[in-house]
């Protein structure tokens, strides 16, 4: 069902539809046996839903050929609703009518595309729409992920009354942070590569609606008949240059972010969210802040939550993510689980849904499936790792380390940031494909190399020590320019020195204190800065090393910061940046990291 594309030996998800094959196959162990129920599917293909104000949305519809009503699992999607077939077929099969509807300005639906723009009005309709359908029983619950995820949340905020539960996959909580931008900075390879994505079918739309057989037949000469006229190719994505137009969260981002909107989410949720996906963070925002925020006592209480390996960053049926092997408890069936969780929430059966912790998360390194109270872990212990070096902590040859004892009298570390040599994205969460250099977890050595990368480093642990839950970079830095970032990531360093990026996290220095309200900084004046690094679950086997990398880059996954505190958008000229590092008894600049005992 989902559409792929091939990065190497991946297979990384192309904009973020359910799985259908093998996947997830052991989350739930024992899964529940198929429903004893199986009916025969009937389909019908490009079913009309009128809007409200007059557009017509297109939709294909799998549902039991039986007399009876039924329950109503409603994807809408900007990726071609053909590719919901296989889950169509299984869920109708099951006794679920589904639809598949392609979004506004999207394949066979009428209307302008414009990224979430018309989906929460759009979203009631159809849900209001596929309620009112002579065989639904008049419960509708949505699946679906990345931007189908948007989907679900924008119909849910809509608040339409037939609409009984969601289950977004792998998206965000807000359409700024954690999406178009993250830190302040231009999460430039997702917005580049989803929206020439989405341009190819603006343009084949275009182009079919463009040919004029008939105005071109008085051409003379004949050679000069043109067959076939390229569309004007202005406005095919304006909501690119409308994004790069509002680098600050203003009213443009506040009109459809979910986390200012939970109190109107009003139906239990059940979330997937995936280590090394790009919208991580959005991902457990949304759990942990719809458990008190959501609009009802059943949906505060009706919050699930399950993490897995990969997301956007790929997911195989071997349990490779990357360079690097999760083993064969990894797999589950998505799906499945899915459809179990409807039976249970739709259909009332008592397949023990209910009596299950709502939290499961996959524990990298040890590599096994726990089921949790909730998250973040109330168990686990926030632990300071401060920054030590005697003033040369550059690259894997330096005098970098970490350690709990706070620091002394130290000189600060320091490197030329230069935007015309950034520091490449090596793997990492990605999307909508893969780098040269990889994507999830990869080898960081060849990044920790240069001069302009610290990196600091704990003794060999003795024994085996988990990290789960939120990490974050607690900074005192300065710097000779106007502006610049300051990147961060968590690595698990191997017995054979393979250095496992974890997490990672980046902040414009003009964002330090709001992202409403950018100011450029003094040169050369100290800031304490926080770095979301967002979370991870990984247990640091015994014998492997935790190391923390800082730097000002991680192009192109973010745009290069200038370093002028000229516009980004606009910006062409680059300067260098000697960047400083403060770690001292008056500057205890720490990696935050949750330990669970």
């Amino acid at each position: 069902m989902q559409k792929k594309m091939r990065s190497g030996n991946n297979c990384v998800w192309r904009f973020g539809l359910l799985s259908v094959a093998m996947v997830w196959m052991a989350l739930i162990l024992p899964l529940a046996a198929a429903a004893a129920e199986h009916y025969d599917v009937t389909v019908e293909r490009n079913v009309a839903a009128k809007m409200r104000d007059g557009v017509t949305l297109r939709a294909d519809i799998y549902r039991p050929k039986a007399e009876g009503k039924f329950p109503v699992l409603l994807v809408r999607t900007p990726y071609d609703k053909t590719g919901s077939m296989g889950f169509g077929l299984r869920a109708a099969a099951r006794g679920y009518a589904v639809i598949a509807q392609d979004v506004r300005g999207r394949f066979e639906s009428e209307g302008e595309w414009y990224p979430f723009k018309n989906e929460s009005q759009d979203g009631y309709d159809t849900v209001e729409w596929a309620a009112a359908l002579p065989y639904s029983n008049g419960k509708v619950g949505m699946f679906g992920g990345s931007y189908v995820g948007a989907t679900q949340f924008l119909a849910a905020i809509a608040k339409p009354p037939h609409l009984s539960g969601i289950c977004p996959n792998v998206t965000a909580s807000n359409y700024h942070d954690g999406w178009t931008y993250q830190g302040g900075a231009f999460e430039q390879w997702f917005n580049e590569s989803w929206a020439t994505g989405l341009a190819k079918n603006t343009m084949r739309r275009r182009l079919e609606a463009g040919g004029n057989a008939i105005g071109w037949t008085k051409i003379l000469p004949l050679r000069g008949y043109p067959v076939l006229e390229a569309p004007e190719s202005e406005g095919l994505a304006p909501y690119f240059t409308d994004w790069l137009a509002h680098p600050n969260y203003d009213d443009y981002w506040k009109q459809w972010s979910i986390e200012d909107h939970y109190a109107q989410v009003q139906v239990p949720v059940l979330s997937f969210a995936a280590w090394y996906d790009i919208f991580l963070g959005g991902s457990l925002k949304n759990f942990v802040r719809l458990k008190t925020e959501a609009g009802t006592e059943a949906a505060k209480r009706g919050q699930r939550l399950a993490v897995t390996v990969g997301g956007h960053a790929g997911q195989s049926s071997t349990g490779k993510v990357g360079a690097v092997e999760f083993g064969n408890k990894l797999p589950a069936d998505l799906d499945e689980i899915t459809l179990r969780w409807y039976d249970w929430l739709l259909k009332g059966e008592a397949n023990g849904v209910e009596k299950e912790k709502p939290v499961k998360i996959f524990v990298m390194g040890k590599n096994e499936w726990r089921d949790e109270d909730d998250w973040p872990l109330a168990r686990a212990k926030n632990t300071r790792y401060f920054l030590h070096s005697s003033g040369a902590a550059n690259g894997l040859g330096g005098n970098g380390s970490l350690s709990t004892v706070a620091p002394a009298d130290e000189k600060p570390d320091q490197y030329v940031y230069d935007p015309n040599d950034a520091v490449p994205t090596i793997g990492g969460p990605l999307c909508c494909g893969a780098l040269p250099t990889g994507i999830g977890p990869e080898d960081q050595r060849p990044a920790e190399a240069r001069s302009d990368v610290l990196v600091y480093t704990t003794p060999a642990f003795a024994k085996d020590t988990e990290v789960t839950g939120p990490v974050s970079l607690d900074l005192y830095v300065s710097s000779s320019a106007v502006d610049t970032d300051f990147t961060g990531m968590l690595v698990d360093v191997w017995p054979n020195g393979f250095a496992q990026n974890l997490t990672s996290g980046i902040l414009r220095l003009r964002y330090r204190n709001s992202q409403e309200k950018p100011e450029l900084a003094n040169p050369g004046e100290t800031y304490h800065i926080a770095v979301d690094l967002w979370s991870t679950s990984n247990v640091f086997l015994a014998g492997h090393k935790l190391r923390l990398e800082v730097s000002s880059s991680n192009f192109p996954r973010f745009d290069r910061n200038l370093n002028t505190g000229e516009e980004q958008a606009r910006a062409t000229r680059m300067i260098k940046a000697t960047n400083v590092i403060y770690h001292d008894k008056a500057h205890p600049s720490a990696l935050v990291v949750p330990v669970v005992p």
